[in-house]
């Protein structure tokens, strides 16, 4: 009986076609288990990632996410420069709309961290989002 090899890291990223191309609608990965470690001392930095993206014409495929994210594992990289190399080559990839990424680092030496990254199409605007009615009580309209 045939066994598959386990997974590895990779710093590949594989795709397929965005299924509603004709509309701007976001998708959201979280990483709750990022990690790296620090260039200067060694130990481990650990991070919660959020991306966020509009797709273009193609969107990013799962588990490749996943290898690519733990391809940072041991490698060392301050937290500003490995948050913007991700956000580079997720736009190198599949040239999104929108994307953002947060990363939320870890206390060190009593200090958090958060890195916010963001790039934007030439030329793509966001749709104005939708006003719902507010509940009364909500605005403070209570009868």
């Amino acid at each position: 009986m045939p066994v598959n090899p386990p997974s590895a890291p990779s710093k590949e990223l594989h795709v397929f076609d965005n299924p509603a191309p004709q509309r701007d609608y976001v998708i959201q990965f979280q990483i709750p288990e990022f990690t790296c470690h620090c260039p200067l001392t060694g130990q481990p930095d650990f991070a919660h990632f959020t991306i966020d993206y509009i797709a273009d014409q193609l969107c990013i495929e799962l588990k490749s996410l996943k290898m690519y994210m733990w391809s940072f594992r041991n490698e060392g990289a301050f937290h500003e420069k490995v948050t913007n190399d991700i956000l580079d080559d997720i736009v190198r990839t599949i040239q999104p709309r929108y994307a953002r990424i947060v990363a939320k680092w870890y206390v060190r030496g009593g200090i958090y961290t958060n890195v916010v990254a963001e790039h934007r199409q030439q030329g793509w605007q966001p749709q104005a989002p939708v006003e719902l009615p507010r509940h009364e009580q909500e605005s403070g309209m209570l009868r």
